[in-house]
């Protein structure tokens, strides 16, 4: 340990002799008006990092625009620093700070070398933070949250970004590492994470990773190794922890092992991931999600969710539909007033959407437990709407008019008209301009659309919704008259849709996945699904190009195990849920340039043999990307799913790891 500090102390040493005397003092009160002061200590594990550049940065507040640095100042001998800066105007500004420690140029050369050692920790918004109140802690830990959390918002050593993207970013990293400690943050230490799932054995890997560069061992193989495939290599530490959140599943094993250089961190894996991902659960209140289905997030980054069940921990107990709307904020925690009720809310499934004028929109599906005494019949007619704020505003049995019957996939487009997907009733519902009393029930016939599951609208307005009865996907105009029906391309059991910014439809084909409507009841899916232990044959993607027309083959890996929910990021790459295999599939979309090097449209980006794998993961359902590039995920069952009450009780938050998406997603996504 001793000689590890002489190590920090001399090379600290020599950036200061060559870095000039204009810069802040250590220590003293933040003069002036609107001036604001931080104190704080830079750490390497235990060890204080003496002479570091320490710098506040205000964040750039649209992509690509570039930081303003508000201050500098140096960390004393004990690692210790106070820097005085201005406040911002700006409430939202998200304020960050940087550690700056490594090698000095090359004696003869001339030239500036950038220290490779760059320690972040991000302090949130001006709002927030108002700084002088409390000491923070910049260390591989509070890096390696920054790094994740604001990884698509960081291009090279800078962050920037647009609201409300960058904020909730912000405030994620503080569920990582708490940054007046450098300790784990309490979210990820404690239940339902902590030792529940590898996250947090994950998180302290990845900060022993960075700490091998810190001590000065490893930083030229953590930066050929942290490198993007087709992106110049990170030049320090926060770069590299940001690269390694965009590319998770590239050079494992050998960035695994550059954690045994230095291992400051403690619990720790003990053997290499199959990628570097973090995935968070999310519980709310910790009473409200029983059998959570899908996720539509609002314009601020909320997450609004529909409840199978009532909630009830034991799935001993029989629990019936439930009558509560789950609204989380950006960082997992129940939003005020939240859950909400009302409104004919029972039992709801996959369907939620929100429209332009800001309504929620829930199918009442019907779940319930085996032995509920309640007559789903009588309660899965209809879909209730409720208001930006919470409050119902359909009528206590839903709005029933357009023949609705046991809805599951909904959508919304861009005119404010509602898609329905009956998968009891082979047709499906439009609720024009969200006035239900024009609801007209659009039923093409016959056996040509046999439990309609998923439904989406693409970027011409048209209605996409899947057939899981009849092996096909039907096409609609955007008045709802049945325009096409597609089959073949491998479509086999379809389940989820999704459309992109280029005009194509991403289908999940379940494969053995038969939905649970039209007499299939719950139970026999359970049944269905139970001895599958390796991905089925069946089990694909399929692209639909605007005119129809698809690929001879869909896309297969094993990255998809029982695909189900099926969502397009910002950069129309395509991420799959799936309902058994505790993973989630990335794929390549039809943009290729967004794409690794050498990777066609179809491809894996995740692990072909595994995909993104995570044992906080249940049987998932729906799946969707937030402003911030997080890939949430509902836990709708629990892997061995007891028909009293198979709900699971999480969602799972793939943290930084996919192109953000504006939202809320009316029809075809967008991004920033």
């Amino acid at each position: 340990m001793r000689r590890r500090t002489l190590t920090l102390v001399a090379v600290a040493a020599l950036m200061s002799l060559s870095a000039g005397s204009s810069l802040a003092e250590v220590t003293g009160d933040p003069p002036g008006h609107g001036m604001t002061g931080q104190s704080g200590t830079v750490l390497s594990g235990d060890t204080p990092v003496p002479s570091a550049e320490v710098s506040v940065y205000q964040a750039g507040d649209e992509k690509g625009s570039a930081p303003r640095r508000l201050a500098r100042t140096r960390s004393d001998g004990r690692g210790r620093f106070h820097v005085a800066y201005r406040r911002p105007d700006d409430p939202s500004a998200v304020l960050y700070l940087t550690a700056d420690s490594g090698r000095p140029p090359r004696r003869g050369t001339g030239a500036h070398r950038t220290p490779p050692v760059r320690l972040v920790t991000v302090l949130g918004t001006a709002r927030e933070h108002r700084g002088g109140a409390g000491k923070v802690v910049l260390n591989e830990r509070t890096t390696v949250a920054a790094g994740f959390a604001l990884a698509q918002f960081t291009e090279g050593a800078e962050v920037s970004g647009p609201h409300p993207g960058l904020q909730n970013a912000a405030a994620v990293a503080h569920n990582l590492a708490d940054i007046t400690t450098g300790k784990v943050a309490k979210t990820l230490s404690t239940p339902p994470n902590g030792d529940r799932t590898s996250a947090l054995r994950t998180f302290n890997t990845l900060s022993d990773i960075l700490a091998g560069c810190t001590e000065g061992r490893t930083c030229d193989e953590l930066f050929r190794l942290a490198r993007r495939p087709g992106q110049p290599a990170p030049r320090d530490t926060f770069q590299a922890a940001a690269d390694i959140a965009r590319a998770p599943g590239h050079d494992v094993a050998a960035l695994f092992a550059l954690s045994s250089a230095a291992p400051r961190y403690r619990p720790a894996l003990r053997s290499a991931p199959d990628a570097w991902t973090i995935a968070l659960r999310y519980v709310g209140n910790g009473h409200e999600l029983d059998g959570p289905g899908n996720i539509a997030f609002d314009a601020q980054g909320n997450a609004w969710i529909p409840n199978n069940y009532v909630y009830d921990p034991d799935p001993r107990n029989t629990a019936c539909g439930s009558r509560v709307l789950s609204k989380l904020t950006p960082t997992g925690r129940s939003a005020p007033g939240a859950p909400f009720s009302g409104g004919g809310l029972y039992g709801a499934g996959f369907g939620i959407a929100q429209d332009p004028r800001g309504s929620v929109w829930v199918g009442n599906f019907g779940f319930q437990g085996t032995g509920c005494a309640l007559d789903a019949d009588r309660l899965y007619r209809s879909v209730s709407q409720f208001a930006p704020d919470g409050r119902a505003l359909s009528p206590r049995r839903g709005w029933r008019q357009g023949d609705i019957l046991q809805p599951q996939g909904l959508a919304t487009d861009r005119r404010g008209n509602v898609w329905v997907a009956n998968c009891g009733g082979r047709s499906v519902t439009r609720i024009p301009h969200g006035r239900p009393e024009g609801a007209r029930n659009i039923a093409p016939g016959g056996d040509s659309l046999v439990k309609p599951f998923g439904i989406a609208v693409d970027t011409s307005g048209r209605a996409w919704v899947t057939g899981n009865g009849s092996d096909n996907v039907t096409m609609l105009s955007p008045t709802g008259e049945p325009r096409r029906t597609v089959s073949g391309g491998g479509i086999k059991r379809p389940m989820g849709v999704a459309t992109d910014s280029l005009g194509n439809v991403w289908v999940s084909n379940g494969g053995a996945v038969v939905a649970p409507c039209e007499g299939t009841t719950p139970a026999m899916l359970a049944e269905a699904v139970a001895q599958i232990v390796t991905r089925h044959v069946d089990a694909s993607v399929t692209m639909i190009r605007s005119d129809g027309t698809t690929p001879a083959r869909p896309f297969v890996n094993d990255g998809l195990f029982l695909p189900w929910g099926i969502a397009v990021d910002g950069s129309d790459n395509v991420w799959v849920a799936n309902f058994g295999g505790h993973r989630i599939a990335h794929l390549c979309g039809a943009r290729t340039s967004a794409c690794p090097p050498g990777v066609r449209t179809g491809d894996p980006i995740s692990p072909a043999d595994t995909g993104y794998t995570s044992d906080g993961l249940d049987r998932n359902t729906g799946i969707q990307v937030d402003p911030s590039g997080n890939v949430w995920l509902a836990n709708n069952w629990r892997t061995v799913p007891v028909q009293t009450n198979p709900g699971g009780h999480e969602m799972v938050v793939f943290i930084g790891v996919a192109t953000p998406v504006r939202t809320p997603l009316i029809g075809a996504p967008r991004h920033f």
